[in-house]
């Protein structure tokens, strides 16, 4: 019998048992597709990252990332969580961590920088591989009946609710107020269909909803269903509000703006997480987007296979 190890950390978050729950098996040398994807699935947590040596000994490891029922091409917070873990290694495949780490992921080449306090690494920020695309708009009462809200709950103030992506795609939707998006509730037969409406080659269809005020349009608070991928509900969702930031950004009337929003998620979970996003504009087009965000270790232990 072999055993592989693993670490759990929680994500966005300096608090133990609060954040997104991350499984990170620092060296998955040796496991198969199939060992990887029924790991996830034993943890059970919206994902589960395996850290193998780069393709390119210039970057600093290869980072896979399954959810409970597929591999994904990025997510935002299992690059936090990752780095944070890997950054407190004395090496990883014999070369000092550093300040600044690269992943290689399916979605691209991603860019980490370590968050240190008194010399201790505390998080990581990280810079979203893919340039923002958008599309298709996704009508109101899709995202209502996925939600279980009324169709005028669903604002349009600002804009339509639509499909974005920054590396990986979510359908995203501003709701009237916090009040109102606090009372959202996941329904699995509306997702069925708005996949079929909707598809997505890659993914199934997950639903990323936010609510802000106009006299602190910066802070916003937000929530994240993908049932079809057994998550419920996400505490926090990193490669979501990288998309949602790079988005609202994209639609100020200024041609150069720099923005840093910050974005709270899990709220409603028990499971408080808080995510910066810092997106750049420059000439009207969207340019680097990155998030970042404190984590805590919470288990180390072992996996028999």
């Amino acid at each position: 019998m072999t055993t592989v190890s693993f670490v759990t950390v929680d994500v966005f978050t300096s608090e133990r048992f609060a954040g997104n729950q991350l499984a990170v098996i620092p060296d998955a040398r040796g496991l198969t597709d199939r060992q990887m994807q029924a790991i996830a699935t034993e943890f059970g947590y919206s994902e589960v990252t395996f850290v193998l040596p780069p393709d390119d000994p210039a970057n600093t490891a290869r980072v896979r990332i399954f959810t409970p029922t597929t591999e994904v091409p990025f997510a935002g917070h299992p690059n936090v969580g990752t780095a944070f873990v890997l950054g407190r290694q004395s090496e990883i495949f014999g070369k000092l961590p550093g300040d600044n780490l690269r992943f290689e992921e399916k979605a691209g080449l991603v860019e980490v920088a370590l968050l240190r306090q008194d010399s201790v690494v505390t998080g990581a920020s990280i810079v979203a591989p893919q340039q923002l695309a958008v599309g298709p708009i996704i009508d109101a009462a899709t995202i209502a009946a996925c939600a279980s809200l009324r169709p005028e709950s669903v604002s349009d103030r600002c804009h339509a609710p639509v499909r974005i992506s920054v590396g990986l795609a979510f359908a995203v939707a501003e709701i009237r107020d916090v009040e109102t998006l606090s009372t959202a509730r996941p329904n699995v037969s509306a997702f069925d269909e708005a996949n079929d409406r909707y598809p997505l080659a890659e993914d199934s269809f997950s639903l990323f909803l936010y609510a802000r005020t106009q006299h602190q349009p910066w802070q916003i608070r937000a929530r994240m269903f993908a049932p079809l991928d057994n998550v419920i509900e996400d505490p926090a969702t990193g490669s979501a509000c990288a998309a949602l930031g790079a988005y609202l950004v994209s639609l100020l009337p200024e041609a150069d703006a720099e923005i840093e929003l910050m974005i709270e998620q899990g709220v409603e979970m028990g499971r408080r997480s808080l995510m910066a996003v810092t997106v750049s504009k420059q000439g009207g087009a969207v340019g680097k987007v990155s998030i970042s965000g404190d984590c805590v270790t919470a288990m180390h232990g072992s996996i028999e296979l």
